[in-house]
């Protein structure tokens, strides 16, 4: 039998930044450099490649169930707005998985959830953006899977939970998206907001660690009771979204945060189960 593939929760960064020049610090290193290396190095973190990788990003939503893309080679949805025109002309043909699609469906199926099929659905940048860096010969089909428009946090892990069997049947689940979330305090470096978004950080990573899932799936569906929470995805948590559907795939793997850095001291992170 092979080996299951782990889940990954990865945060996909602000709008095409890996396409950009950004202001280097005092050590010569810019912004995301932290991001760029994390996403380069999770192919060989792994250690082999997956047939199909079945990714769920926080930028597509629909209503009233979850959709599987179903377009055969996925063209480009440019979902972010007033960047320089280079970033408009990025390319990432990857073919999408029509099996895999079926199966996800399938097994939606199985465990009582509707779900729907839609064949134009493009790429967008929280699906393109990390994975031009991990995969970038786009040589690894990508199909896509959405959020329901509700956000809650049970269904969402109900969803993971009916495609954990994928992690055997040699699929890769990613879920893109981002710990922090706050656009108008993104570029502020305000302490009191700093101090909020380093402890609710610290608090997902808790939650996430939970050796049983029925606890674990128990804090995570508490979150915006946490006093820092709501401060941290403004003005929806659209971002936090695909890591309940990433800990619902995870079974009975325990988390670990994998990854972690700040923007001007507000920490994003990404998360690893099995």
């Amino acid at each position: 039998m092979t080996q299951r593939f782990p889940v990954y929760f990865i945060p996909h960064g602000g709008g095409p930044w890996p396409f950009m020049e950004f202001p280097k610090n005092a050590a010569g290193r810019g912004p995301w450099d932290e991001l760029a290396g994390f996403l380069r190095g999770l192919d060989a973190e792994i250690g082999r490649r997956p047939k199909a990788v079945l990714v769920v990003s926080g930028h597509w939503e629909t209503e009233p169930v979850p959709t599987l893309s179903t377009a055969p080679q996925p063209g480009m949805l440019f979902d972010y707005y007033n960047f320089p025109p280079h970033t408009y002309e990025l390319s990432y043909p990857a073919k999408n998985s029509l099996d895999l699609a079926a199966r996800a469906r399938q097994l939606l199926a199985q465990a009582g959830i509707d779900s729907a099929e839609n064949d134009s659905r493009g790429f967008d940048h929280g699906v393109f953006i990390p994975f031009m860096l991990i995969y970038p010969d786009a040589d690894v089909p990508l199909t896509m899977i959405s959020l329901k428009d509700t956000l809650d946090v049970e269904s969402h892990i109900a969803i993971g939970k009916a495609l954990e069997p994928l992690r055997d049947e040699d699929v890769l689940i990613i879920a893109s998206g981002m710990t922090y979330h706050n656009m108008p305090m993104f570029r502020k470096a305000e302490p009191d907001h700093v101090a909020q978004a380093v402890r609710f950080d610290d608090w997902l990573a808790q939650a996430v660690s939970e050796a049983d899932p029925q606890t674990r799936a128990q804090r995570l569906a508490q979150w915006d009771q946490n006093p820092d929470a709501l401060a941290c995805h403004v003005p929806d948590h659209d971002h936090l979204v695909p890591l309940f559907v990433a800990a619902g795939a995870a079974g009975r793997d325990q988390g670990a945060r994998v990854f972690t850095t700040d923007f001007l001291g507000k920490p994003y992170s990404g998360f690893r189960f099995g």
